[in-house]
Protein backbone atom coordinates (compact mmCIF):
# COMPACT_ATOMS: atom_id res chain seq x y z
CA UNK A 1 0.00 0.00 0.00
CA UNK A 2 1.47 3.34 -1.05
CA UNK A 3 1.36 5.95 1.70
CA UNK A 4 0.86 9.69 1.53
CA UNK A 5 1.76 12.21 4.23
CA UNK A 6 0.11 15.60 4.68
CA UNK A 7 2.18 18.02 6.78
CA UNK A 8 0.18 20.94 8.17
CA UNK A 9 -2.95 18.79 8.23
CA UNK A 10 -4.67 20.94 10.88
CA UNK A 11 -4.64 24.04 8.67
CA UNK A 12 -7.39 25.42 6.43
CA UNK A 13 -6.15 23.71 3.26
CA UNK A 14 -4.77 20.70 5.12
CA UNK A 15 -8.13 19.65 6.56
CA UNK A 16 -9.83 19.81 3.18
CA UNK A 17 -7.03 18.01 1.35
CA UNK A 18 -6.85 15.19 3.91
CA UNK A 19 -10.59 14.59 3.68
CA UNK A 20 -10.35 14.33 -0.11
CA UNK A 21 -7.32 12.04 0.00
CA UNK A 22 -9.01 9.80 2.59
CA UNK A 23 -12.08 9.56 0.37
CA UNK A 24 -10.03 8.61 -2.67
CA UNK A 25 -7.35 6.37 -1.13
CA UNK A 26 -8.73 5.27 2.27
CA UNK A 27 -7.81 6.43 5.77
CA UNK A 28 -5.10 3.80 6.24
CA UNK A 29 -2.98 5.03 3.33
CA UNK A 30 -3.03 8.65 4.52
CA UNK A 31 -0.83 9.83 7.38
CA UNK A 32 -1.19 13.33 8.81
CA UNK A 33 1.26 15.52 10.70
CA UNK A 34 1.08 18.85 12.49
CA UNK A 35 2.44 20.63 15.53
CA UNK A 36 -1.14 20.67 16.89
CA UNK A 37 -3.75 17.94 16.94
CA UNK A 38 -6.54 18.47 14.39
CA UNK A 39 -10.00 18.91 15.88
CA UNK A 40 -11.68 17.14 12.98
CA UNK A 41 -12.52 13.58 14.09
CA UNK A 42 -12.49 12.22 10.56
CA UNK A 43 -8.88 13.32 10.06
CA UNK A 44 -7.81 11.42 13.17
CA UNK A 45 -8.97 8.15 11.66
CA UNK A 46 -5.65 8.34 9.81
CA UNK A 47 -2.32 7.92 11.59
CA UNK A 48 -1.40 11.21 13.29
CA UNK A 49 2.21 12.31 13.84
CA UNK A 50 3.00 15.17 16.20
CA UNK A 51 5.68 17.01 14.24
CA UNK A 52 7.55 20.32 14.23
CA UNK A 53 8.25 20.88 10.53
CA UNK A 54 11.31 23.02 11.29
CA UNK A 55 12.99 20.16 13.21
CA UNK A 56 15.25 18.59 10.59
CA UNK A 57 16.07 15.51 12.63
CA UNK A 58 12.46 14.74 13.51
CA UNK A 59 11.33 15.33 9.94
CA UNK A 60 13.96 13.06 8.42
CA UNK A 61 13.21 10.31 10.94
CA UNK A 62 9.54 10.40 9.91
CA UNK A 63 10.42 10.29 6.21
CA UNK A 64 13.02 7.55 6.52
CA UNK A 65 10.71 5.31 8.51
CA UNK A 66 7.57 6.15 6.54
CA UNK A 67 8.90 5.74 2.98
CA UNK A 68 6.07 7.85 1.63
CA UNK A 69 5.14 7.86 -2.02
CA UNK A 70 3.86 11.43 -1.77
CA UNK A 71 4.31 14.25 0.74
CA UNK A 72 2.02 17.28 0.71
CA UNK A 73 3.93 19.93 2.61
CA UNK A 74 1.44 22.62 3.62
CA UNK A 75 2.92 23.97 6.86
CA UNK A 76 3.34 27.74 6.61
CA UNK A 77 2.70 31.06 8.32
CA UNK A 78 0.38 33.11 6.09
CA UNK A 79 0.61 36.71 4.91
CA UNK A 80 -1.10 38.79 7.58
CA UNK A 81 0.22 36.74 10.50
CA UNK A 82 3.69 36.61 8.93
CA UNK A 83 3.96 40.41 8.92
CA UNK A 84 3.59 40.37 12.69
CA UNK A 85 6.32 37.72 13.11
CA UNK A 86 8.54 37.99 10.02
CA UNK A 87 11.56 36.01 11.24
CA UNK A 88 9.42 33.22 12.61
CA UNK A 89 7.50 33.13 9.33
CA UNK A 90 10.72 32.89 7.33
CA UNK A 91 12.04 30.11 9.55
CA UNK A 92 8.87 28.04 9.35
CA UNK A 93 8.21 28.58 5.66
CA UNK A 94 11.75 28.03 4.41
CA UNK A 95 13.40 25.57 6.80
CA UNK A 96 10.46 23.19 6.67
CA UNK A 97 10.51 23.15 2.85
CA UNK A 98 14.26 22.49 2.77
CA UNK A 99 13.78 19.63 5.24
CA UNK A 100 11.29 18.01 2.84
CA UNK A 101 13.42 18.60 -0.25
CA UNK A 102 16.48 17.12 1.45
CA UNK A 103 14.46 14.04 2.41
CA UNK A 104 13.36 13.66 -1.21
CA UNK A 105 17.00 13.98 -2.26
CA UNK A 106 17.80 11.05 0.07
CA UNK A 107 15.22 8.96 -1.78
CA UNK A 108 12.69 8.74 1.06
CA UNK A 109 9.92 10.49 -0.91
CA UNK A 110 8.87 9.91 -4.52
CA UNK A 111 6.80 13.07 -5.12
CA UNK A 112 6.46 16.36 -3.24
CA UNK A 113 3.69 18.92 -3.35
CA UNK A 114 4.38 22.40 -2.00
CA UNK A 115 1.98 25.36 -2.25
CA UNK A 116 3.00 28.77 -3.50
CA UNK A 117 0.73 31.81 -3.63
CA UNK A 118 -0.27 34.96 -5.49
CA UNK A 119 1.76 36.66 -2.73
CA UNK A 120 4.82 36.15 -4.96
CA UNK A 121 3.48 38.96 -7.15
CA UNK A 122 3.76 42.64 -6.31
CA UNK A 123 3.79 46.24 -7.55
CA UNK A 124 5.83 45.43 -10.67
CA UNK A 125 3.48 42.61 -11.69
CA UNK A 126 0.64 43.33 -14.15
CA UNK A 127 -2.66 43.88 -12.36
CA UNK A 128 -4.73 41.71 -14.70
CA UNK A 129 -4.16 38.35 -16.42
CA UNK A 130 -0.76 37.89 -14.80
CA UNK A 131 1.26 35.60 -17.11
CA UNK A 132 2.96 32.43 -15.94
CA UNK A 133 6.40 33.97 -16.35
CA UNK A 134 5.59 37.34 -14.76
CA UNK A 135 8.14 39.17 -12.67
CA UNK A 136 7.93 38.06 -9.04
CA UNK A 137 7.92 41.12 -6.80
CA UNK A 138 6.70 40.16 -3.30
CA UNK A 139 6.28 42.78 -0.58
CA UNK A 140 5.57 40.50 2.42
CA UNK A 141 7.75 37.97 4.19
CA UNK A 142 5.18 35.34 3.20
CA UNK A 143 5.55 36.29 -0.45
CA UNK A 144 9.33 36.46 -0.19
CA UNK A 145 9.43 32.97 1.29
CA UNK A 146 7.15 31.66 -1.45
CA UNK A 147 9.32 33.24 -4.15
CA UNK A 148 12.44 31.69 -2.63
CA UNK A 149 10.64 28.38 -2.21
CA UNK A 150 9.67 28.27 -5.87
CA UNK A 151 13.31 28.61 -6.89
CA UNK A 152 14.42 26.01 -4.35
CA UNK A 153 11.87 23.59 -5.80
CA UNK A 154 13.18 24.17 -9.31
CA UNK A 155 16.76 23.85 -8.09
CA UNK A 156 16.15 20.48 -6.43
CA UNK A 157 14.35 19.24 -9.53
CA UNK A 158 17.10 20.32 -11.92
CA UNK A 159 20.02 19.39 -9.66
CA UNK A 160 18.76 16.16 -8.10
CA UNK A 161 15.78 15.12 -10.23
CA UNK A 162 13.25 15.60 -7.42
CA UNK A 163 9.65 15.34 -8.64
CA UNK A 164 8.35 18.44 -6.83
CA UNK A 165 5.14 20.12 -7.96
CA UNK A 166 3.53 23.40 -6.93
CA UNK A 167 0.56 25.72 -7.43
CA UNK A 168 0.26 29.46 -6.92
CA UNK A 169 -3.00 29.49 -5.00
CA UNK A 170 -5.30 32.51 -5.07
CA UNK A 171 -7.40 33.31 -2.00
CA UNK A 172 -9.05 30.05 -0.84
CA UNK A 173 -12.62 29.92 0.43
CA UNK A 174 -14.10 26.98 2.31
CA UNK A 175 -16.50 26.22 5.17
CA UNK A 176 -14.98 23.14 6.83
CA UNK A 177 -12.19 24.99 8.66
CA UNK A 178 -11.32 28.46 9.95
CA UNK A 179 -9.01 30.81 8.03
CA UNK A 180 -5.37 30.86 9.01
CA UNK A 181 -4.37 34.53 9.05
CA UNK A 182 -4.35 35.45 5.38
CA UNK A 183 -5.19 38.68 3.57
CA UNK A 184 -8.17 37.09 1.80
CA UNK A 185 -9.78 35.68 4.97
CA UNK A 186 -12.67 38.13 4.69
CA UNK A 187 -14.13 36.00 1.89
CA UNK A 188 -14.68 33.16 4.37
CA UNK A 189 -15.78 35.25 7.36
CA UNK A 190 -18.37 37.17 5.36
CA UNK A 191 -20.43 34.04 4.65
CA UNK A 192 -20.48 32.96 8.28
CA UNK A 193 -21.69 36.40 9.38
CA UNK A 194 -24.33 36.44 6.64
CA UNK A 195 -25.62 33.01 7.68
CA UNK A 196 -25.90 34.24 11.28
CA UNK A 197 -27.76 37.35 10.03
CA UNK A 198 -25.06 39.53 11.55
CA UNK A 199 -23.57 42.66 9.91
CA UNK A 200 -20.03 42.23 8.64
CA UNK A 201 -17.26 44.82 8.58
CA UNK A 202 -14.72 44.02 5.87
CA UNK A 203 -11.03 44.78 6.43
CA UNK A 204 -10.49 45.46 2.69
CA UNK A 205 -11.93 48.26 0.55
CA UNK A 206 -15.21 47.65 -1.24
CA UNK A 207 -13.59 47.72 -4.70
CA UNK A 208 -10.49 45.62 -3.94
CA UNK A 209 -10.58 42.86 -6.56
CA UNK A 210 -8.48 39.76 -5.90
CA UNK A 211 -8.18 36.27 -7.42
CA UNK A 212 -10.20 33.74 -5.44
CA UNK A 213 -11.11 30.05 -5.54
CA UNK A 214 -13.55 27.72 -3.81
CA UNK A 215 -11.68 25.21 -1.67
CA UNK A 216 -13.00 22.13 -3.45
CA UNK A 217 -11.58 23.45 -6.73
CA UNK A 218 -8.22 24.06 -5.05
CA UNK A 219 -8.13 20.54 -3.61
CA UNK A 220 -9.11 19.03 -6.94
CA UNK A 221 -6.40 21.04 -8.71
CA UNK A 222 -3.84 19.78 -6.21
CA UNK A 223 -4.81 16.15 -6.68
CA UNK A 224 -4.99 16.46 -10.47
CA UNK A 225 -1.54 18.03 -10.55
CA UNK A 226 -0.09 15.22 -8.44
CA UNK A 227 -1.79 12.56 -10.58
CA UNK A 228 -0.51 14.01 -13.86
CA UNK A 229 2.27 12.12 -15.70
CA UNK A 230 5.70 13.39 -14.75
CA UNK A 231 6.51 14.29 -18.34
CA UNK A 232 3.52 16.67 -18.45
CA UNK A 233 4.88 18.87 -15.66
CA UNK A 234 6.88 21.51 -17.51
CA UNK A 235 6.96 24.12 -14.76
CA UNK A 236 8.97 23.30 -11.66
CA UNK A 237 8.66 26.64 -9.89
CA UNK A 238 4.87 26.91 -9.49
CA UNK A 239 1.84 26.93 -11.78
CA UNK A 240 -0.49 29.92 -11.92
CA UNK A 241 -3.98 28.89 -10.81
CA UNK A 242 -7.18 30.88 -11.31
CA UNK A 243 -10.93 30.45 -10.91
CA UNK A 244 -12.62 33.85 -10.36
CA UNK A 245 -11.91 37.42 -9.32
CA UNK A 246 -14.24 39.60 -7.27
CA UNK A 247 -14.42 42.50 -4.83
CA UNK A 248 -15.94 42.52 -1.33
CA UNK A 249 -18.83 44.58 -2.72
CA UNK A 250 -19.51 41.91 -5.35
CA UNK A 251 -19.55 39.20 -2.67
CA UNK A 252 -22.04 41.30 -0.75
CA UNK A 253 -24.30 41.58 -3.79
CA UNK A 254 -24.05 37.85 -4.39
CA UNK A 255 -25.09 37.19 -0.78
CA UNK A 256 -28.00 39.65 -1.02
CA UNK A 257 -29.50 37.59 -3.82
CA UNK A 258 -30.23 35.01 -1.11
CA UNK A 259 -30.23 37.19 2.04
CA UNK A 260 -31.49 40.63 0.95
CA UNK A 261 -31.08 42.21 4.39
CA UNK A 262 -27.35 41.41 4.70
CA UNK A 263 -25.49 44.46 6.05
CA UNK A 264 -21.91 44.90 4.79
CA UNK A 265 -19.58 47.69 5.96
CA UNK A 266 -15.92 48.53 5.38
CA UNK A 267 -13.05 49.47 7.66
CA UNK A 268 -9.75 48.73 5.84
CA UNK A 269 -6.82 47.79 8.09
CA UNK A 270 -3.18 46.77 7.58
CA UNK A 271 -4.24 43.94 5.28
CA UNK A 272 -5.44 46.44 2.69
CA UNK A 273 -1.85 47.54 2.07
CA UNK A 274 -0.92 43.93 1.27
CA UNK A 275 -3.93 43.39 -0.99
CA UNK A 276 -3.14 46.52 -2.98
CA UNK A 277 0.13 44.99 -4.17
CA UNK A 278 -1.53 41.79 -5.44
CA UNK A 279 -3.03 41.28 -8.91
CA UNK A 280 -6.73 41.17 -9.74
CA UNK A 281 -6.65 38.18 -12.07
CA UNK A 282 -4.30 35.39 -13.17
CA UNK A 283 -3.58 33.72 -16.51
CA UNK A 284 -3.45 29.97 -15.89
CA UNK A 285 -3.25 28.68 -19.48
CA UNK A 286 -0.08 26.73 -18.65
CA UNK A 287 -1.93 24.65 -16.06
CA UNK A 288 -4.79 24.06 -18.49
CA UNK A 289 -2.45 23.02 -21.30
CA UNK A 290 -0.11 20.81 -19.26
CA UNK A 291 -2.50 18.84 -17.04
CA UNK A 292 -6.02 19.91 -17.95
CA UNK A 293 -6.89 22.31 -15.16
CA UNK A 294 -10.40 23.82 -15.28
CA UNK A 295 -12.32 25.46 -12.39
CA UNK A 296 -15.94 24.44 -11.71
CA UNK A 297 -17.51 27.08 -9.41
CA UNK A 298 -18.13 30.78 -10.04
CA UNK A 299 -19.02 33.39 -7.41
CA UNK A 300 -22.79 32.85 -7.26
CA UNK A 301 -22.46 29.06 -7.20
CA UNK A 302 -19.90 29.32 -4.39
CA UNK A 303 -22.12 31.74 -2.45
CA UNK A 304 -24.99 29.26 -2.54
CA UNK A 305 -22.77 26.42 -1.30
CA UNK A 306 -21.15 28.49 1.45
CA UNK A 307 -24.40 29.91 2.80
CA UNK A 308 -26.13 26.53 2.79
CA UNK A 309 -23.22 25.01 4.69
CA UNK A 310 -23.13 27.74 7.35
CA UNK A 311 -26.92 27.92 7.65
CA UNK A 312 -27.20 24.17 8.21
CA UNK A 313 -24.58 24.51 10.92
CA UNK A 314 -26.51 27.32 12.60
CA UNK A 315 -29.75 25.33 12.46
CA UNK A 316 -27.98 22.27 13.86
CA UNK A 317 -26.60 24.12 16.92
CA UNK A 318 -29.68 26.24 17.55
CA UNK A 319 -31.50 25.40 20.83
Amino acid sequence: MSKKLVIGAAGQLGIELVLALQSQHGVDSIHIADIRVPENEQLLKSTFLHLDATDEGAMHKVFEEGQYEEVYHLAAMLSATGEKRPLAAWDLNMQSLLNVLEAAKEGWIERVFWPSSIAVFGPSTPKTNVPQDAVLDPTTVYGISKQAGEYWCRYYHEKYGIDVRSLRYPGLIGHRSVPGGGTTDYAVEIYEYAALRKPYTCFLKADQALPMMYMDDAVRATMELMAAPKENIRIRTSYNLHAMSFTPAEVGESIRQLIPEFDLNYDPDHRQAIATTWPESIDDHAASADWGWKPELNLDAMTKVMLEAYQSRVIHIAP
